[in-house]
């Protein structure tokens, strides 16, 4: 693990318990034409873009709606649940952490800008701490969607960044991390429990946390906890 000079976080799953609301909402629906919403497709659809999203569902279930429809019935059920997503464990304490040291943080998310408003107006104690720095996935920078590096890359540039091998990148989702690796960062993953964690991407990966309470600031260079 090398020294690290700037810090990249993914919102949904990472900061924010916003997942349990995605599989809600999406379930909904599904059930709606008699499908369910199987963890084999909501992990390939985690952390890409919102209409790559939406492709992959329509297409894998054969539900009667176009990728459009299915994005609209989805938001009335975020716009209902989003405001209510709290940090999850570990996250106020590593990012007060590292603002109050001074390393360059930034939020790189797949989330439109619409729905990181939704999650984050009640949230305003944790990303104030961003200063405005936060990259979103229809900012018009990021052609891509993850596994595709765009996001992370624009965050970069966003943060004066030049060496991209001193970024790290936390992340929760399979793309996501792919995002990262292919960016030339270092990642430090916090998988969903159910994720099977191959060797080969345990190897690549800075490190795997089950939680960011797990995180050891010093394995990078990054001032202690006090």
């Amino acid at each position: 693990m090398g020294k690290v000079t700037h810090v990249l976080f993914d919102m949904d799953g990472l900061l924010l318990d916003t997942e349990a609301v995605y599989t809600q909402v999406t379930t909904e629906i599904l059930a709606r034409y008699g499908k369910t919403f199987e963890w084999s497709l909501k992990k390939q659809m985690m952390g890409r873009k919102e209409h790559d999203s939406a492709v992959l569902l329509v297409e894998t279930t054969g539900i009667p709606l176009t990728p459009e429809e299915y994005l609209v019935e989805r938001k009335k059920g975020h716009e209902k649940l989003f405001p209510f997503c709290k940090p999850l464990p570990g996250v106020m304490k590593l990012v007060r952490h590292l603002k109050q040291h001074n390393i360059p943080i930034i939020v790189a998310t797949s989330s439109h800008k619409d729905a990181f408003l939704l999650k984050s107006k009640n949230n305003t104690e944790l990303f104030d701490l961003f200063d405005g720095k936060i990259v979103v996935g229809d900012d018009p920078r990021v052609h891509k969607g993850k596994p595709s590096p765009d996001i992370f890359l624009v965050a970069a540039e966003e943060l004066g960044a030049k060496d991209h091998s001193t970024c790290l990148v936390f992340e929760d989702s399979g793309p996501g991390v792919i995002a990262g690796l292919n960016a030339g960062m270092q990642v430090v993953w916090v998988p969903d429990e159910r994720f099977e964690i191959t060797d080969e991407m345990r190897q690549k990966c800075a490190k795997v946390v089950t939680s960011l309470e797990q995180f050891n600031p010093e394995e990078f260079g990054l001032p202690p906890y006090q």
